[in-house]
């Protein structure tokens, strides 16, 4: 279902009991901002000002619980939405976590993506290979090929 240029996923498509959604207004920015500027080590100290830009200039998914509406998960995507798209941000609240949900809301971003029919979704992680890999993404074949600037 569509809302407001949105997708929003059916539950058969997610977990029991939850529901992904890209619908913008449905994010709730405080939850995320205490979730990775406390609780995510890529994000911690992030300053509010600073997510909140982040997530002005993205595409974002929430995962929610059908009972309650509550956001229980996150993630966002910077992309051209023509070639390439970087996934980031990607977030389970610590009482939710072991139900399957990283890994539905990453293959739910995979599926929003697909229209575009981008070259590239490039992503980095330092300990959920496991989830990334169960819906296609695989290590980079030529590592010494990449380059960054900036801190590491």
């Amino acid at each position: 279902m569509t809302t407001h240029g949105a997708t929003e996923a059916t539950p058969a498509e997610t977990a029991p009991g939850y529901e992904i959604s890209s619908d913008p207004a449905r994010i709730d920015a405080d939850r995320v901002y205490e979730w990775l500027s406390t609780d995510a080590y890529w994000a911690v100290g992030r300053s509010r000002e600073k997510q909140d830009r982040a997530i002005a200039g993205s595409l974002n998914f929430g995962v929610y619980e059908e009972s309650s509406g509550e956001q229980v998960g996150y993630a966002r995507v910077v992309t051209d939405h023509s070639d390439f798209a970087w996934l980031c941000d990607v977030y389970v609240a610590p009482q939710a976590r072991g139900k399957g949900l990283g890994t539905v809301l990453v293959a739910a971003v995979r599926a929003e993506l697909e229209p575009y029919g981008l070259r590239r979704i490039l992503l980095a992680t330092a300990d959920a290979h496991g989830v990334y890999e169960k819906v296609g993404f695989r290590r980079v074949d030529n590592p010494e090929a990449w380059m960054v600037y900036g801190r590491h």
